[in-house]
């Protein structure tokens, strides 16, 4: 039977492979990916996929080859920067959008990972302290994975279907991210704190912390528009990013 070659590349996770086990695989800080081939073009335009939302991540999890990688463990960070290798490595680095009516078109391998302080996760636990500046209660929170926000997401739809008109995101991702209040770790504690005590001033500075010291891949670019002037523009990911010929 011929033997057929299938080139991968090596990704750097901007977590560095901090914030898992030391027996996880992503514990090196990278992960080894393949190029798309048909079969993975073929999950894109899966009608179940596109329909149920997991298309993105069913295409990620076919071009993952590093094994024994548990998908939903992934920091939410670290799938990001995978995201955007594999469009890289199945589209090319050129990537065009519209920005204030334009089209501009930006270079996705100039972005590069956040600079983070890999002192805060020497110890390999994904769990920090924190004291709300206002209450003065202390916390400890954690950074949220693939599958929490999955979880999060399932549980967000239940409760619109209780109440369509409400919104309760930022609350509902607060009781999962939070690990403990005052050192009660009872999950009852913790959503009863976030739904009744939890000030909005403290609310707002946890989630400034939060995003300061989340591994992640910056999606800066610098663009150039039709009058000559260079700015630095947050990269939506649009319906062109994994389907450039819709």
């Amino acid at each position: 039977m011929a033997e057929f070659k299938l080139p991968t590349e090596t990704v750097e996770l901007p977590s560095k492979g901090l914030l898992y086990p030391a027996d996880s695989p992503l514990a090196s800080g990278t992960i080894e990916m393949k190029y798309m081939t048909a079969k993975e073009e073929d999950i894109l335009t899966n009608a179940n996929y596109l329909a149920n939302g997991t298309v993105i991540d069913k295409l990620l999890e076919s071009l993952i080859v590093t094994e024994g990688v548990e998908y939903g463990k992934l920091l939410v960070g670290d799938k990001n920067a995978i995201m955007i290798a594999a469009r890289i490595l199945a589209y090319g680095k050129e990537y065009e959008f519209t920005y204030r009516g334009e089209k501009v078109i930006t270079d996705l391998s100039n972005l590069s990972n956040k600079v983070i302080d890999s002192e805060i996760f020497k110890d390999r636990k994904n769990e920090f302290e924190f004291t709300l500046p206002s209450s003065g209660n202390l916390i400890t929170f954690r950074l949220l994975s693939h599958q929490d926000e999955r979880d999060i997401e399932k549980e967000l739809k239940g409760l619109r279907k209780l109440d369509s008109e409400s919104n309760p995101e930022g609350s509902t991702r607060l009781k999962y991210i939070i690990t403990s209040v005052n050192g009660s770790r009872e999950q009852k504690d913790i959503r009863s704190f976030v739904d009744t005590y939890l000030l909005a001033r403290d609310a707002r500075e946890l989630r400034k912390y939060y995003n300061k010291i989340t591994p992640d891949i910056d999606l800066t670019s610098s663009v150039t528009t039709s009058t000559g002037v260079e700015e630095g523009v947050s990269i939506p990911v649009t319906i062109g990013f994994f389907w450039p010929d819709a």
